[in-house]
Formats: C-alpha cells, structure tokens, sequence
C-alpha cells in the first residue's frame, strides 16, 4: 500500500496508481479545462459586483481585504486538495463527510448545505445577469429574462460536460479580458498624470485597519468561492490525483492576483465614496478615467462573467445532486443519466426549476449573503474531515496537506460565522430545517439505499 508523506506534493518518485476509473460520467476534463473551470468559477460575478461594496467597507486599500480573503480561500482548499484527490467521487463534501462522520444525516447536511448554496447563487446570477447590463442591449423584465437565462444555461449544461468546458474556456477569456481591459485604461490615466495613488494605502476614515480589513475580507470571500464547485466534477477529471491540486491552487492564485491589481486600479482611479454607492463600480472606473468606451462593451463582458458564473455553479449542483442520489441520500431517479451525452439530465431539471423558483424570493445582496453563510458550514465540516479521515488509508497516492492548515481553515470558519447578520441566519436556518425536513421524507419513502448511521 502507499503511504502518504505529510508536505503538500503530489509528485510520487514513481508515476502514481490511478484510483479505480470505474464512473457512468464521461471523464472529459484535462487538467488546463479544469484550470479554467475553477478560475472561471472564481472569476465570476462576484468581483464586478462587489468592488465598490468592499471600497465601502474598507476604503482605498481594497488590495488586503482581497489578499485576506485569497488566503482563507487557499486554507480550505488544501482540505480538499487532499480529500477530493484521496477519494475522487462525485458529491464532494457529502462524500467526505460521509466517510469521516459515519452518519448519513450529517452527510446530507452537508450536501444539501453544499447543493443549496450553488441553487441560490445560480439565482442570485440570474438576477444579477437580467438586471442593468441585459436591459443595455434588450428590456424584457428582470423575472422573464433570469427564468430565460436559466433555461438556456440548463440546455448547455445538459449539452455535455465536454461542451460546456469549452463554453467555460471562451467566457473565461471574455471576462478575464474585462479585468485586464479595466487595468489597462487605469495603467494609461495614471502614465496621463490622473488618478491618485495614495487612496491604495486608505482606510475608511473612522475604523482602525484591521476591522476595516477584516469587514471587506467578509465581503470579499465571497469572490473566491467556487472553487469548491470543482470537487463534484472529480470523476469526469482525467488523472485527478495528479492534477487537481495544481489546477486549484494556481487558479485561485491567479484569481486573488488578478482581484488585488484591479481592485487596486478601481480605487487610485475613481473616489471611494463614488465606488460605493455605483451599482457598476467597472463603468465607474472607466467614467472617472475619461475613456470614450461605449456601455454596451463593458455590459457585454460583465453578461458574460456573470453567464459563466452560473453556468459553472449549476454544472456542480447537478453532479452534487447526482451524487447524492447514487449514495442514496436522495431518490434513485435524480441519478438517472442521457444514454448517450451521459450526462445527470433528471438532476441538471431539478436544480434548474428550483433555482428559477428562487430568483423570486429575494434579491442579489441577501442570496450571495446566505450563499456564503451555507458555505461556511460545508467548509467547516470538509476542514474537520481531513483531519478525522487521516487515519484512513487508500491504495493510490493523493495529494496531502500540512495538517496546521485544516486547523486554520476551521478556525477561520468560525471568525466568517461571526460576522454575519442576524437576518443571515434566519435565512439560512429556514434552508437548512427545510434540508432536514426533506432527510426526513427520504427516509420514510425508503429512499437510502442501505446506508445507516454510525455510532
């Protein structure tokens, strides 16, 4: 058997066994389009919506609630570094807390805490996504046209894994070429003698640093997440053992650098308080710097990143959803597959109709709130899993994690919990007694398939 050295590598001295390959799901994912699903999903709407708000929070050095956030991101993505490669199934964080709780109602929890963040934030995208930009090219109601966008984003998604990977590949162009385009112009106002770089180094007037840098990390994790969304796509990854953890850990990098430059271009560019209050904070920048671009290129991108956002979330809910009902935490037809796309069309339905439900319910800000409130929980419970399945041995190498740093990720948990409002919670506790409710109702209509609870 192999046994595991306790660094973060996943270079063995010899080519690694493979985990056993056996999955209905197509393995179509290369480690570059898994690269480019995770930065995509973490490129998402979150930075073209919340610049401003994070500004708000913290002031002109916007660059360190970004760089706190990337690191908490990083602390928990070695935890599933070292699960996802150790065990590569579909269902993510249910799966792993399956194995180390031994409880099928905790795994469950877990899942559905996981699967109930992607269907809100897939919500939250398509009110996000029918809202300013959209009506730039065409008005047809912010609830038509997110029941709309969804529906076509579960068309894709039911298109193949194959083909909405390369979907990813081109949006994820698209939206990276925003930022760049907005650090570009901001690179060539300040080479004109405009913009002040002296606002990088601000903090909200009338807050000591570290609390203004902690309330914007808040705001800003919710940039990163997504990266979790990768764990439930493992076994349509080629060679997962090998390449998931340098895919995750370079796309997040990535990702928080690309945050920090643009974040900082927006704040030397354009006055704070002018950042807070835009519900476009990008076309902001670009007023402030006098470029004569037109509003429907920056709202053509902004439709983009965030269309790439929710087309990822939504490919995890499904699998996540897949997965759950092959282990029998939901009913056996949601695991039902296309003959010949092979790909969950009974789960890519389900989660579709549901999150159309729930562009009904509220709008952006309350949603990505209790987006990152549910997943705080899966992360908490993935931190703690890595630790209690160390004891736990495979026969293929995986990829192992300092073990400090699952301890830092719990903790940094449990600082996230803290600082969320009391209407958060509410949100959240009605979602997560519904989840139980329907743990409840699965049992009772026999729909685990021979799991039972652990002492």
């Amino acid at each position: 058997m192999t046994t595991t050295v306790d660094h973060p590598t996943a270079v063995p001295s010899t080519p690694p066994a493979e985990p056993d390959t056996s999955t209905r799901l197509k393995r179509g994912i290369t480690g570059k389009l898994l690269f480019l699903f995770i930065l995509g999903d973490v490129l998402g709407a979150g930075i073209y919506a919340l610049i401003g708000q994070i500004a708000g929070e913290t002031g002109g050095a916007i660059w360190l609630p970004l760089l706190v956030a990337m690191l908490l991101a990083l602390l928990t993505a070695g935890s599933y570094a070292e699960l996802v490669t150790k065990y590569p199934r579909a269902g993510g964080s249910a799966v792993f807390a399956e194995r180390a709780y031994r409880s099928t109602f905790v795994s469950f929890m877990v899942g559905y805490c996981m699967l109930a963040a992607g269907v809100v934030s897939a919500a939250g995208l398509a009110i996000a996504f029918s809202g300013e930009y959209l009506v730039t090219f065409v008005d047809i109601g912010p609830k038509a046209g997110a029941v709309a966008f969804l529906i076509l984003v579960g068309l894709v998604n039911a298109r193949g894994i194959k083909e909405s990977m390369r979907a990813n590949v081109l949006m994820t162009c698209v939206e990276l070429s925003g930022l760049l385009l907005i650090i570009g112009i901001v690179a060539w106002f300040l080479g004109d003698g405009g913009g002040d770089t002296g606002r990088a180094l601000e903090f909200k007037e009338g807050q000591a640093p570290l609390s203004a840098i902690f309330a914007g990390a808040l705001l800003a994790f919710y940039s990163f997440v997504g990266f979790e969304t990768s764990a439930n796509v493992v076994e349509e990854v080629k060679n997962p053992s090998k390449v998931y953890p340098l895919a995750l850990f370079s796309a997040l990098i990535v990702a928080g650098l690309m945050y920090m430059l643009v974040g900082t271009a927006a704040t030397v560019a354009a006055p704070v308080d002018q950042l807070a209050e835009s519900t476009g904070p990008f076309l902001t920048v670009i007023d402030a710097t006098g470029t004569s671009l037109p509003d429907w290129v920056f709202s053509l991108i902004a439709l983009v990143a965030v269309a790439n956002g929710a087309l990822l979330t939504m490919i995890m809910s499904s699998r996540l959803l897949f997965g759950m009902a092959e282990q029998g935490l939901l009913p056996a037809p949601l695991a039902r597959v296309l003959p010949n796309r092979r790909t969950p069309w009974v789960a890519i339905l389900t989660t579709t109709i549901l999150a159309i439900a729930l562009t009904f319910t509220g709008d952006l800000a309350t949603l990505a709130e209790t987006v990152v409130l549910l997943l705080l929980v899966v992360f908490l419970s993935t931190n703690i899993a890595v630790l209690v399945l160390r004891r736990d041995e495979v026969d293929h190498e995986h990829f192992r994690v300092w073990t400090f740093l699952p301890v830092l990720g719990i903790l940094s948990c449990i600082v996230l919990f803290t600082q969320q409002s009391g209407e958060v919670w509410l949100r959240g506790a009605a979602l997560v007694a519904l989840g139980a409710v329907l743990y409840v109702i699965n049992r009772v209509a026999g729909g685990e398939r021979g799991t039972t609870d652990a002492a």
